[in-house]
């Protein structure tokens, strides 16, 4: 927001910053589409010209909260402190009745200390209740679909009905063009069809802002290089048959039908009848969308990381549903959330995020252990080469006080068609992360969602399928 308009004039935390005039178009004449998308988002919701159409805002669903937890490692804490944390935060949320608590894979990154989804998901399950425990996601390209169905099977036979297996694709950098197989080696197989880009200017969709892609991406050749090393040190080195050949094969073995490429039937027992829900998670309109789609599956889309291509996400998902597990489409959006009682506190607070962000992007040595209000650097100060890397993750961040943020979630469920929502919170203090979810539960309003969770736990499966 900026600094010359009247607080009162909007409860929005941000316009964002750096958004040219036009909103990143060229030259040509002004009008509606073409006004500085800083004024646009920063009037009253009634006054906000550039959407075509607009929904009721007064039917605006309160879906279900989730929370997505990355055990983040604090600067000046210890990754023992952080795993130790994350089981005491996910008691917390049991009891402010969030419907599921996920945990990432995230390897050799010196911010975060969730590696082990299973190890952390038991232990969680053993220590509440009523939430739902998860992984999102168990990357597939460090474990094999058999043995991740097999951990949270029996997780699922300890606690039925309470445990979700969340499969996601890893990031595979594209090879350049020194990349040459070893001797005898199988030629690498030819990349799908590119996807269309994400828009490269940012839009206002129906009062959601969806930022432009970072610039270079995943193809920064010193991300690249970060993420070779890495999967060498964490055994990355998987061939997978096909993401759709590797959902399927959880699914047979769920259900007590897989046969081998010989044709003989095998059984896993901790997964056959297993009481686990699986889901796809995507960050884009590409395979992981659409296989969901296709075998009936729920789909948790990455708003969070990936803001650009959330709409793309969910639009194909739909387009591809079939029903199978599921009877028809459920959707869960992320969004990262930062909530405090003050909108000038949520701002301090806020402040470490783009630091953080830009230690991931810049492909030096993964996500920093989480920075204090204090030693952030302000946006202003920043290089416009940083401000562009991770600008489309500070614009999108909700953050404020409680009834900003409840307004931007709403509009993120009106725009996205979301069933549920994922949220992850970052703040250096363990205390006010714990603050910002009990102040997100009390305006949103999950003791009542709460209420009815035992007969909606789950999405609507068809009939005779677990």
């Amino acid at each position: 927001m900026s600094a010359d308009l009247a607080e009162g004039e909007s409860r929005l935390l941000y316009p964002p910053p750096g958004l040219p005039p036009g909103g990143g178009g060229g030259s040509g004449s002004a009008g509606p589409a073409d006004e500085d998308l800083r004024v646009v988002a920063a009037r009253p919701a009634q006054d906000r010209g550039v959407r075509s159409t607009m929904t009721d805002r007064t039917n605006t669903r309160r879906v279900p909260l989730s929370v997505l937890d990355l055990a983040l490692v604090a600067d000046g804490a210890t990754g023992v402190q952080a795993i130790q944390r994350a089981v005491s935060l996910a008691i917390d949320l049991d009891a402010l009745g969030y419907r599921r608590v996920w945990y990432a894979e995230h390897h050799l990154a010196p911010g975060v200390a969730s590696a082990s989804p299973a190890v952390l998901a038991a232990a969680v399950a053993a220590r509440t209740s009523r939430i739902r425990v998860g992984s999102g996601a168990v990357l597939l390209s460090t474990t094999s679909p058999l043995i991740a169905a097999e951990q949270f099977g029996t997780i699922a036979a300890l606690h039925p009905g309470r445990v979700d297996l969340g499969l996601g694709r890893a990031f595979a950098p594209p090879p350049s063009s020194s990349d040459k197989p070893a001797d005898g080696a199988r030629p690498a197989q030819p990349a799908q069809p590119p996807r269309p880009p994400a828009p490269a200017v940012p839009r206002l969709v129906d009062g959601l802002y969806v930022p432009p892609a970072p610039p270079n991406g995943l193809n920064d050749p010193a991300l690249r290089e970060r993420i070779l090393a890495q999967q060498e040190v964490i055994g990355a080195h998987r061939k997978p048959a096909g993401f759709r050949e590797e959902v399927g094969l959880v699914l047979a073995l769920q259900q007590g039908t897989y046969r081998d490429r010989t044709g003989a039937a095998y059984a896993s027992p901790p997964v056959e009848g297993a009481a686990f829900d699986l889901w796809l998670l995507a960050s884009s309109g590409g395979e992981s969308a659409t296989v969901a789609g296709e075998l009936g599956l729920p789909l948790a889309a990455n708003f969070h990381v990936s803001p650009a291509t959330v709409l793309d996400t969910v639009a194909a998902y739909r387009a591809a549903f079939r029903p199978g597990v599921l009877a028809e489409p459920y959707v869960v959006v992320s969004a990262d959330v930062l909530v405090a009682q003050t909108l000038e506190r949520a701002r301090v607070l806020a402040e470490p995020f783009a630091d953080w962000v830009l230690s991931i992007r810049r492909g030096e040595r993964g996500a920093i252990a989480y920075p204090s209000p204090s030693a952030a650097t302000a946006w202003t100060d920043r290089p416009d080469a940083e401000r562009a890397l991770v600008a489309d993750r500070v614009d999108t961040r909700i953050v404020g006080d409680p009834a900003t943020v409840v307004e931007r979630l709403e509009t993120l469920v009106r725009v996205t068609g979301a069933d549920e929502l994922l949220v992850t919170t970052a703040t250096h203090d363990p205390a006010e992360t714990r603050r910002s979810f009990e102040l997100l539960a009390q305006a949103w309003g999950t003791d009542g969602a709460a209420a009815d969770r035992d007969a909606t736990n789950s999405p609507r499966t068809t009939a005779g399928v677990a």
